[in-house]
C-alpha cells in the first residue's frame, strides 16, 4: 500500500458522510453514517493487516505543505495504529446504539459522530504539531452539539462544563507548542520527538501540556465535568466519550510529555502518582454510593484512567505497554457497560438502579453480556481487564510499591461497586412490573454487544496480537526517557537529589526489563531494602 493516502481516505470517508447526512432524511441518514462508519472500519482493518511491525517507525506517511509554517502531515506508528482501530470500531456500534433511541434531528445527529470519527483519527495520525492541535482541540464541537442538543434535561449545564473545562488547559498547551516550533525550528512531531529541550524549560512545557491532557484523561481533580457529561449525553456519546476521548489525554502523555520533557517527567513523577492514587481510592468510594447507574461507571472510568496515568510514568517498557492495554480495554469494556445501560434505559426510560432487579429472569441474554463486561471491568483472567491490571501494576510495581499497592486497592473497591451494581439489577426480586415485562436483547442489539464481547475476549486471551505494533514504539519511548528515569520508591520524594536517578541508570534497569543492578545495590542499606 505504499503511495496509497490511506489516512487521507479515512479522514474523507466521514467526511462526506456527515455532509450526505445533512441533506437526506431520517431514515437515508442513519443508514448513510452506518455505510460510512463500516468503510472506515475496513479501511482500518486493511491498515492494520498492512502495518510492517519490523518496518520503519513512522508508517503510511502524506505530507502537503499548505502554506508557510504549516503542513498536512499525516503517518502513525504502532501506537497510533491500536488507538485509530478502537475508535472505527466503536463508531459503527454507536450509529446502531442510536438507530431508534434518536428521534429529532437525526441528520445533523449522524453528522456529528461522522466529524467526530473524523477528529478522532486526525488526532492520531497527525504528524505536525499545529495539525495535532486542531484536530485535538476540534472534537470539543460535535461532542458539545451531541451533549447540548441531543442530552438530558439538565443537558446545557453538562455541555458548557465539558467544553469549557477541556477548553481552557488548551490554550495553555498552545503557548507552549508555540515555544516550541520557535525554539526547534520545527512544526514536525518526529524531529520534537528527537530534540532535546532545555531541562529548565522542560518543566513549564511539561506543565502546560499536563494542564489540557489531565483534564482529557480526565486526573483528579479535574474531573468533575466526567461524571455530568456521561449521565447527560445519549448512550452513543457516552460511549465514544468513555472509548475514544478519554484516551486523547493518554496518547498526549505518551507521544508527548514523555519523550519530548523526559527530565520534566521524572521530576513530576511524585505528582502523577499522587493523583492517581488519590483519584482510584477516592473515585471509587464515590462509585459505591452512586444511584444512577451511569454516574457509577463514569465515576469507575476515572479510577481506571488512574491506573493508566500510573503506568504511562512508571518509566518502564512494562508498565507504558500495560497502560496502553489497559487504553484500549477500557474503552471496549466501559463503552460496552454504557451501551448495556443503554439497552434498558430505552426501555424504560430510567437510569436508577433501584428501579430495576431480577432482569436475569426476563432478560437471561443480556444479563450475560452484562455479566461478561462486568467480571472485564473487575479484571477477571481471561478477559481484557486482567491483562491491562496485571502488566500495568507489574510495571508500576518496578518504580512505586507503595503506589501499586493504594492501585490495587482500588482493584478490589472496583469489584465491590461493580458486583454490588449487577447484584442489584439483575438478581434479586423483581419489585417492579415494568422492568419485569421488559423484552429480552432484539437483533439489532445482538449486534452491538457481540462484537465487543468478542474483542474483550480477544485481548484477554491473546493480548500479544494488540502489543507487537506498538512493543517496538514503546521501546523507542523507553529509551527516550532513560536518562531521566527516576530511582524508585525514593525518588517520589520531591527533594530526592538528581543523581541518584543517575546513579540508578548505571544497573541492569537501564533496559527497563527488571529491578537489578544499581537499584538493589543502592537500597540494600536503605530503609525498604526489605520490602523491596
Amino acid at each position: 500500500m505504499e503511495g496509497f493516502p490511506i489516512l487521507s481516505l479515512m479522514l474523507l470517508v466521514p467526511l462526506v458522510g456527515a455532509v450526505l447526512c445533512m441533506f437526506v432524511n431520517a431514515s437515508t441518514a442513519r443508514w448513510v453514517a452506518l455505510i460510512a462508519t463500516l468503510i472506515d472500519l475496513v479501511l482500518g482493518i486493511s491498515l492494520w493487516l498492512n502495518f510492517d511491525i519490523g518496518g520503519a517507525q513512522w508508517q503510511f506517511t502524506e505530507r502537503a505543505n499548505l502554506f508557510a509554517g504549516f503542513e498536512y502531515a499525516l503517518g502513525i506508528d504502532g501506537i497510533a495504529l491500536m488507538l485509530i482501530m478502537l475508535s472505527v470500531f466503536l463508531m459503527p456500534i454507536c450509529i446502531l446504539a442510536s438507530w431508534t433511541s434518536v428521534t429529532k434531528r437525526v441528520g445533523e445527529y449522524m453528522a456529528a459522530f461522522l466529524v467526530m470519527e473524523l477528529l478522532m483519527i486526525g488526532v492520531f495520525a497527525a504528524q505536525d504539531i499545529l495539525l495535532f492541535y486542531i484536530f485535538f482541540e476540534a472534537g470539543l464541537i460535535p461532542m458539545y452539539l451531541i451533549i447540548g442538543i441531543w442530552g438530558g434535561d439538565d443537558r446545557i449545564y453538562a455541555s458548557f462544563k465539558f467544553f469549557l473545562y477541556t477548553l481552557l488547559g488548551s490554550v495553555v498547551m498552545l503557548i507552549a507548542m508555540l515555544w516550541m516550533i520557535q525554539e526547534a525550528g520545527t512544526s514536525s512531531i518526529p524531529v520534537l520527538l528527537q530534540y532535546d529541550f532545555p531541562p529548565e524549560a522542560q518543566t513549564w512545557l511539561w506543565l502546560a501540556f499536563f494542564a489540557s491532557f489531565a483534564v482529557k484523561m480526565p486526573m483528579w481533580p479535574v474531573h468533575t465535568w466526567l461524571p455530568a457529561a456521561h449521565v447527560q449525553a445519549p448512550t452513543a456519546g457516552s460511549v465514544i466519550l468513555a472509548g475514544v476521548l478519554l484516551k486523547l489525554g493518554g496518547y498526549g502523555f505518551i507521544r508527548f510529555s514523555l519523550p519530548m520533557f523526559p527530565e520534566a517527567s521524572a521530576q513530576f513523577v511524585w505528582l502523577v502518582f499522587g493523583l492517581s492514587m488519590i483519584a482510584v481510592v477516592v473515585t471509587s468510594l464515590i462509585a459505591l454510593v452512586q444511584h444512577d447507574m451511569k454516574k457509577l461507571i463514569a465515576y469507575s472510568s476515572v479510577a481506571h484512567m488512574a491506573i493508566v496515568t500510573a503506568g504511562l510514568f512508571a518509566f518502564n517498557s512494562q508498565g507504558i505497554e500495560g497502560a496502553m492495554v489497559m487504553m484500549l480495554s477500557h474503552g471496549l469494556v466501559s463503552g460496552a457497560l454504557f451501551l448495556c445501560v443503554g439497552v434498558i434505559y430505552d426501555r424504560l426510560h430510567t437510569r436508577e438502579i433501584a428501579r430495576y432487579g431480577g432482569l436475569a429472569t426476563n432478560m437471561p441474554r443480556y444479563a450475560l453480556f452484562f455479566l461478561l463486561f462486568t467480571m472485564a471491568s473487575i479484571g477477571l483472567p481471561g478477559t481484557s481487564g486482567f491483562v491491562a491490571e496485571f502488566i500495568s501494576l507489574a510495571g508500576i510495581y518496578q518504580m512505586s510499591s507503595t503506589t501499586t499497592f493504594v492501585l490495587t486497592t482500588g482493584i478490589i473497591l472496583g469489584a465491590g461497586y461493580m458486583l454490588y451494581l449487577y447484584r442489584r439489577v439483575v438478581f434479586g426480586e423483581q419489585k417492579n412490573a415494568d422492568a419485569a415485562a421488559m423484552p429480552d436483547m432484539n437483533a439489532r442489539e445482538w449486534l452491538m454487544l457481540a462484537p465487543v464481547a468478542a474483542a474483550v475476549l480477544w485481548m484477554g486471551v491473546y493480548p500479544e496480537s494488540f502489543l507487537a505494533p506498538m512493543r517496538s514504539d514503546i521501546a523507542a519511548i523507553e529509551a527516550r526517557i532513560a536518562r531521566a528515569t527516576p530511582a524508585g520508591d525514593a525518588q517520589l520524594e520531591a527533594g530526592a537529589p538528581r543523581d541518584h536517578a543517575a546513579n540508578y541508570m548505571a544497573g541492569e534497569h537501564g533496559s527497563g526489563h527488571g529491578a537489578e543492578g544499581e537499584h538493589g545495590a543502592a537500597e540494600e542499606g536503605g530503609s525498604e531494602g526489605a520490602e523491596h
